[in-house]
């Protein structure tokens, strides 16, 4: 299929062909109709990405910040590595369409297939010939609105629910400034609402269009015009509301609220404009300045846009989606009419000309949109989770010469900054295919690192003999079923951590290799494989008696939205993670722990949990979330036997005993060991000799990572003993 992209660090614009978007449980694969182009959101981030890289971190101060804490967290190189491979890379354009349900996942019983829906989102209603659309951002198209019209939902929805924020009353007067696509669909709902209302946009056509649609004046901000309607709109007092709808950097629009607004009015921001509020002026009437978040209660919330966990209607009226539902209810019964707002529209092929003259200015627009074929090709059936009837067999060895080729099932930011940056430089390896549910993610990992195939068909990958190893880089929640399924196809598995999120996760991998005889898997703890700490515990040496290590692990708060705050499907903070550590610590004892211990502070987000060993070692693993951002992310201490090793966030390591050996400090990055680890992973595949950690080690790391929840749960020690 095509969908539109840009690339961030050139400002390029392409129709790229990507593969098509499997249909997950919990929403729809839509074709779409039409797509909305904002001309003010979208052409601001077409703009930036045409800016010099200096320009982009002046925009976006905000991201600034993010990398410079991921440089005091991770080194230069590495976070270079992140921040360079996310500007170099495709990303989706659009997020208003509308379009005809092409397939149903399971758990949707409110549409059908060839059922017309408005489609929300800047992740799910991109300017793609089909999306996959959760529940919660999709709602039916009323019968007899016409789908050009339905596919103005969400930038409706957004300004709904800027209205909604500025709680207006029948009969009071309203300032709109900025009369763009935003500004327009504030006014029309204000005047549905009763509410009289004065435009104020420096654009004369664009004020004579607000008073076609209900405005009972419009003119320039900067003339009288605007001033003398309000005072005779009020009888001199000023508007009960002021909707801020206005973009660009100018100050303009909040001096001019604040003149225009009466005494504690109410003051609402839509759009993205400069906010230095003259103190005194908003002081001395005590205005109300509020914020209005995009389409409404649900935006950011992952349970509720990509779980379908709604709000109940009780305690929340207007969620994301009913919004959606209700601005769709208005056009129908003809209360808000979109038709006069489009300027242009324009065939999907064209949409890279469109921009063009969109950002050169030639096409002055209000509202643009893109109308795609009305004979599209059948779309492809989604991959099917049916696990293959394949017998494993034990790998034969393979020569030193023969290209090991691999696949990727996940291609999300570990894979693409970590591993897949390693390997593509890596002699002997062939990249074969990447295996995405969204399109674009695997189009970008084919461009970057030369993948000869991109896809969202699992089967066939699993299916296909060329193939050695499989990559699992997926959510957390995925990784046990998807490895289940590569070892009974017979391949060699590298799954990132966590290998399984509970017992019965962990049980279903262990029979996978029982019924195939394929053993032939590796879970990416890679800090074994550290060179620094692999030195350090080599001049460490054998020890004779019991050792104590201790492991502070200053994890950091997580981003509001973050996947990894999902415990409900994607596991514990811990679970997801914890691994790395238990593994690091029971590589350096040379044991597999016998029994775990966990205490934590209220919410579990800080955690003590200390491993014992079969002879008498212990460690201690202290992972909090609360401390200090300019800390070390990874301090280690282990002593036994008179002797010390000390490792300091993979940058310097000391041993003491008879002799001190402190290691050089590293100047360039922290090497945590993924490079030697794909190195002994690929020279395993290659050669058929044995994977690099035993399978047991892998299953006692796991079993002592999910034994922590547990021991939570109990406030007692979990004995690990082992089972067949």
């Amino acid at each position: 299929m095509k969908q539109v992209v840009q690339n961030y660090k050139s400002g390029e614009l392409a129709v790229l062909d990507v593969p098509v978007p499997g249909c997950k449980p919990g929403g729809v694969l839509v074709r779409s109709a039409f797509s909305l182009i904002s001309t003010g959101t979208e052409m601001m981030k077409v703009s930036e990405a045409g800016m010099s890289m200096l320009g982009k971190a002046r925009s976006r101060p905000d991201q600034v910040a993010k990398v410079m804490q991921s440089v005091a967290t991770n080194g230069v190189p590495a976070t270079y590595r992140k921040v360079m491979g996310k500007l170099d890379s495709y990303t989706p354009l659009g997020y208003s369409l509308c379009g005809v349900v092409e397939q149903v996942g399971a758990g949707i019983d409110d549409v059908k297939v060839g059922d017309l829906v408005a489609c929300a989102g800047n992740e799910h209603a991109l300017h793609a010939e089909l999306n996959w659309v959760p529940k919660n951002l999709y709602a039916p198209v009323p019968d007899g609105l016409a789908p050009r019209h339905a596919a103005f939902g969400t930038v409706g929805s957004i300004a709904m629910q800027g209205v909604r924020q500025g709680e207006p009353q029948l009969g009071e007067v309203a300032l709109v400034i900025g009369l763009g696509l935003i500004g327009q669909l504030v006014v029309q709902l204000l005047a549905a609402a009763g509410v009289r209302v004065v435009g104020a946009d420096p654009d004369p056509a664009r004020c004579e269009l607000a008073e076609g649609l209900g405005a009972a004046a419009a003119g320039d901000p900067g003339s009288t015009a605007v001033e003398t309607a309000v005072a005779e709109l009020t009888d001199g007092h000023g508007v009960d509301q002021v909707y801020l709808a206005a973009g660009g950097g100018s100050n303009q629009p909040v001096e001019l609220a604040a003149r225009l607004c009466r005494d504690r009015g109410r003051v609402v921001d839509i759009g993205k404009c400069r906010l230095d509020l003259p103190w005194n002026a908003y002081y001395e009437k005590e205005l109300d300045v509020r914020f209005s978040r995009s389409y409404g209660p649900g935006r950011y919330d992952p349970e509720y846009e990509l779980q379908g966990r709604d709000y109940p209607i009780g305690y929340v009226r207007w969620t994301e989606r009913r919004n959606l539902a209700c601005f769709l209810d208005l056009m129908a019964r003809g209360k808000v009419d979109v038709e006069p707002l489009i300027s242009h529209v324009a065939d999907f092929d064209d949409a890279v000309e469109t921009y063009q003259r969109l950002k050169d200015g030639e096409l002055k627009a209000v509202a643009v949109l893109f109308r795609y074929p009305e004979q599209p090709e059948a779309a492809t059936e989604a991959p099917s989770v049916a696990v293959p009837e394949v017998k494993a067999k034990p790998s034969p060895a393979r020569a030193a010469k023969t290209p090991v080729r691999l696949a990727f099932v996940g291609a999300g930011n570990y894979a693409t900054s970590m591993l897949l940056p390693h390997l593509a430089q890596r002699e002997g390896v062939e990249l074969s295919t990447v295996v995405t549910t969204t399109a674009l993610s695997g189009a970008n990992a084919q461009r970057k690192f030369g993948f000869k195939e991109a896809t969202t068909d699992l089967d066939a990958v699993l299916g296909d003999k060329s193939v050695d190893a499989v990559f699992v880089v997926t959510r957390h929640s995925s990784h046990a079923e998807l490895t289940r399924q590569a070892l009974l196809a017979g391949k060699t598995v590298f799954v990132e951590k966590p290998l399984a999120l509970s017992e019965d996760e962990l049980a279903g991998v262990l029979a996978a290799v029982e019924e195939s005889g394929n053993d032939r898997l590796q879970v990416g703890f890679n800090r074994r494989f550290a060179p620094l700490l692999q030195e350090a515990k080599t001049r460490f040496g054998a020890r004779s008696g019991p050792a104590h290590l201790r492991y502070l692990v200053n994890a950091g708060r997580l981003d509001h939205g973050s996947w990894y705050l999902q415990q409900g499907s994607e596991g514990s903070r811990f679970v997801g993670e914890g691994g790395h550590f238990i593994d690091t610590a029971s590589w350096l004892l040379d044991a597999d722990p016998v029994s775990v211990y966990a205490t934590a502070t209220s919410g579990n987000e800080d955690l003590q949990v200390v491993l014992r060993y079969p002879d008498g070692s212990t460690a201690t693993i202290s992972y909090v979330t609360s401390g200090p951002s300019g800390f070390p992310k990874e301090t280690l201490d282990l002593v036994a036997d008179g002797r010390a090793l000390r490792l300091d966030d993979f940058v310097r390591a000391s041993v003491y005993g008879r002799k001190k050996w402190v290691s050089s400090r590293l100047p360039k990055a922290r090497d945590k060991g993924q490079n030697a680890e794909l190195a002994a992973f690929v020279k395993a595949v290659r050669t058929g000799e044995p994977m690099p950690v035993p399978l047991q080690s892998l299953v006692a790391t796991t079993a002592a990572t999910l034994a922590v929840q547990a021991g939570l749960a109990g406030g007692a020690p979990v004995t690990l003993a082992r089972s067949r």
